[in-house]
Order: structure tokens, then C-alpha cells, then sequence
């Protein structure tokens, strides 16, 4: 049995559509934001934060390498093998790194922080950022698709569609780039992310 310890109103949702998708059997072990929470998880994260992960004898944090053991528990087509396991990793890591930083930036400033301590020029050089970065993933996605690995929805389509979610869910423009909005629909509405997004949006 896994055991997600977090919400799924934090990156932890991540990993709840992740177990969802691989058919594994997962409990979520609540923690709430707020004070208490760091040291509420310390025994299974060390930096007091969520998710971790705890899956018999072994414990994990970060929400996409969680998703990575999980996929790789559950086999093709989920965990793909070979040249295609590597590009998992491309777009697992492209996601954390060029992505999520310019989305965080983004969001921060139009609707996480309240909006009497949003800058609008912070917004506006966020969503620039991640144009630049979505313009990257339109291309790829145009000369392929439909998932990111060419025929097979993978791991690798759930951990970035899962870093973008917030950008989706929450009015970022999408419509210069219709592939990557296709495509983030079509992750997004798949009955695992549903049941994940129930328990985050419900």
C-alpha cells in the first residue's frame, strides 16, 4: 500500500493521479497547511515539507520522483523502457526546471498570493517566461503527439501535465498554443486525473 502524506490541494495531487493511473492501491495520510506542518512530516521528509512517499521500508520526497517510483511499480506503458525511459526523464526534469519555475511565477502573482501582494510585472514576466517554454513544447508536440513520447500516454504526460495544472486551472492563455492545450485537456480529463482533480477541487 502506498502512502501519500500530504493534501491533494498541494503537489501531492501529483502523486495521487499518479497512483490512480498505475491502479495501485494508495492512502492518502492527511497533513494540513499551516504551522505544525513541517515537523507533521519530518519523519518521512526532512525538509518539512509534502508530499512524501512511504511504500514499505522506503520513504521518497519530491512529488516527480515519487511519480517516477510509482510509474516504474506499474510497467509499460505507464514506465515505458529504453531510448523512451530516458526521454520520461527529459520531460519529467523539463518540467521541474524550465516549466514550473516561470508557472510558479506566474501564479504567485495572479491568484496564490493575496491580491493586495501581487506584482503585475512579476505575472507578466512569468507568463512571458513560460510562453517561451510552452512555444518549446508546441513545436514537439506538433511534429508528434499525441502524448509527449509519440502513441502511449506515459508517466512523463502526467508529471508535466501536472506541473502545468495550475496554469490550466487557473485562466493562463493557452490559445497560442492549441496542441499543448489539447493535449493538456486530454491529460487532464483522463479518468485518473479526474478522480485526483475531485479530491483536489471538490
Amino acid at each position: 500500500m502506498l502512502r501519500i502524506h500530504g493534501n491533494a490541494r498541494s503537489r501531492a495531487f501529483r502523486c495521487i493521479w499518479a497512483a490512480e493511473e498505475a491502479g495501485l492501491p494508495y492512502e492518502v495520510v492527511p497533513v494540513a497547511f499551516g504551522p505544525g506542518m513541517a515537523e507533521a512530516v519530518r519523519r518521512v521528509n526532512p525538509n518539512g515539507k509534502i508530499p512524501a512517499l512511504e511504500d514499505g521500508s522506503l520513504t521518497l520526497f519530491e512529488s516527480l520522483a515519487i511519480n517516477l517510483h510509482i510509474a516504474a511499480k506499474a510497467g509499460a506503458p505507464l514506465m515505458p523502457a529504453g531510448e523512451d525511459a530516458s526521454r520520461t526523464l527529459q520531460w519529467t526534469l523539463w518540467g521541474a526546471t524550465e516549466a514550473e519555475p516561470a508557472a510558479m511565477q506566474w501564479a504567485y502573482n495572479t491568484f496564490i498570493l493575496p491580491a493586495e501582494k501581487r506584482d503585475a510585472s512579476q505575472a507578466a514576466a512569468g507568463a512571458a517566461a513560460l510562453g517561451q517554454r510552452l512555444a518549446v513544447l508546441e513545436a514537439h508536440l506538433a511534429a508528434g503527439g499525441p502524448w509527449l513520447l509519440g502513441a502511449a500516454y506515459g508517466i512523463a504526460d502526467c508529471n508535466l501535465a501536472g506541473v502545468l495544472y495550475g496554469s490550466w486551472a487557473n485562466g493562463f492563455d493557452y490559445a497560442p498554443f492549441p496542441k499543448t492545450r489539447a493535449w493538456l485537456d486530454a491529460c487532464l480529463t483522463r479518468p485518473a486525473a479526474l478522480a485526483a482533480r475531485k479530491l483536489r477541487e471538490g
